[in-house]
């Protein structure tokens, strides 16, 4: 009976080990505003309490947490995405809330406090079956007075490569995208110093810059081709403003990976709604103005990359 049951055990690691796909599948999603419904003291988070101007409660909370795990499920298929970056995300609360939604998913997360005024940080999940943290470090951007989001940057291994993981959110057009460029060529000049010195002394490295970028699409990181530019150019995107399309998430790959990867924005129409002022349609928020959908997931949609 020992011995039988040995050889089952053997042959379902075997199974395991032969149906595993080499694809990689990493998410980008800026799910808007992922609060838990208690204050920080050292956070403006006021806005989203119980008693603050969105009514954010424990319920809503719970939804959120609900329809963002709807998104990962329905987005992975068969396929368990290997990392997963989100934007706007409060505290580990809201993370470790996530990772229980997700059952059976085999995620972990990293994270750290940055020293975002509202408290909205970035993060990343990913298979702790196929991916182990060799390191993983938040890079500050110094803007002076101004306090933003920190780039969180993961070494990340697979049992053949490694992926060189950056997650952005990058700061704000506030108070017009000409006036505000120089914060986020900042940011791009750190995340650049630092692809620049992986790229030198690995020049084939497995690098992925991904995440909200908060401007339009352009190759400005040397050495990484930015994978939305063609999305750009037809009018494609993954947040609407005036009427609008515009590819603020986006993917930069290293040349490595550009020929082995697929690009893609999840646009599935149940993630939609339609325009009541013009024609067309948006993503479904979770409140339009202060009228909350409980319905809704983002004003942003997630993009998809398949590395093989």
């Amino acid at each position: 009976m020992k011995r039988l049951y040995i050889l089952l055990l053997l042959f379902t690691i075997c199974l395991s080990v032969f149906c595993r796909t080499d694809k990689h599948i990493f998410i980008s999603y800026n799910v808007e505003n992922f609060f838990d419904s208690k204050h920080n003291t050292l956070k403006n988070d006021y806005e989203f309490l119980p008693d603050g101007k969105y009514r954010w409660s424990y319920t809503r909370f719970k939804r959120k947490t609900e329809q963002i795990a709807r998104v990962i499920t329905n987005m992975a298929g068969w396929n368990v995405p290997s990392v997963i970056g989100l934007c706007e995300v409060e505290n580990e609360e809201c993370l470790r809330q996530l990772c229980r939604r997700l059952t059976g998913f085999p995620y972990k997360y990293l994270h750290f406090e940055s020293p975002d005024v509202r408290g909205v940080d970035v993060a990343l999940l990913y298979d702790s079956t196929r991916l182990a943290v060799l390191s993983a470090e938040p890079m500050r951007i110094d803007l002076g007075e101004t306090k933003t989001r920190d780039v969180l940057y993961a070494e990340l291994a697979t049992v053949a490569d490694t992926f060189y993981v950056f997650m952005c959110h990058l700061p704000s057009m506030l108070g017009g995208r000409g006036a505000s460029a120089w914060k986020r060529e900042k940011a791009k000049s750190l995340i650049s110093s630092r692809v620049d010195s992986l790229l030198s002394v690995k020049p084939n490295a497995a690098i992925v810059v991904m995440g909200d970028m908060n401007d339009r699409p352009n190759n400005d990181i040397k050495g990484l081709i930015n994978k939305m530019l063609p999305f750009e150019k037809r009018g494609l995107g993954t947040e609407k403003y005036k009427g609008r399309w515009s590819c603020l998430d986006q993917f930069y790959l290293s040349l490595s990976l550009d020929s082995l990867s697929r690009v893609s924005i999840y646009d599935e129409a149940w993630l939609l709604e339609s325009e009541k002022v013009r024609l067309g349609y948006k993503p479904k928020r979770t409140f339009s103005g202060f009228r909350y959908n409980a319905d809704g997931y983002s004003d942003h949609l997630p993009i998809v990359l398949e590395i093989r």
